[in-house]
């Protein structure tokens, strides 16, 4: 769904409790993070707000795609957020041509959870090309495969 202020975002409903939500969630992201045939690979994720979150992702045909940028929140149990407006180097924040804000949060329903992943873009044009790169039906194949692995009985 996409808001006035830029802002796209996609939630679910997850069968399962919060704890092993957020376990799929934050420590298991290269399982769900990306629709097939595409694939994630988790490189640096400082689970902490100025940490470097630094990710590829595969394409079937030798693709990369790296995402490097700068964790802002980390709200164990609850929600994290992280921008490509900054990247660590060398130790050093440095500005980078930013696309997005990024949030991934869940809260307590009823028996089990809701999931909600937020990106706010800088401008109507980084947002419309989100939107025509498929962002609403990726990150919603993205969810229905975390809810998957979370509601999976083990």
């Amino acid at each position: 769904m996409a808001k006035a202020d830029n802002t796209l975002s996609v939630t679910r409903f997850i069968d399962a409790p919060p704890e092993k939500v957020w376990d799929v969630l934050a420590n298991r992201q290269d399982e769900w993070w990306c629709p097939p045939p595409w694939r994630s690979e988790t490189r640096a994720l400082e689970k902490r707000a100025g940490g470097r979150w630094y990710g590829v992702m595969h394409g079937p045909d030798g693709e990369e795609i790296a995402n490097d940028g700068l964790m802002l929140e980390w709200e164990e149990g609850r929600r994290f957020v992280g921008t490509d407006a900054i990247q660590i180097v060398d130790g050093e924040y440095v500005p980078t041509p930013a696309f997005m804000i990024g949030s991934w949060e869940i809260a307590p329903e009823g028996d089990g959870t809701r999931y909600t992943a937020t990106a706010r873009h800088w401008s109507e044009e980084a947002r419309k090309q989100h939107e025509e790169m498929g962002m609403i039906e990726g990150w919603e194949t993205c969810a229905d495969q975390l809810a998957a692995l979370c509601e999976k009985q083990e």
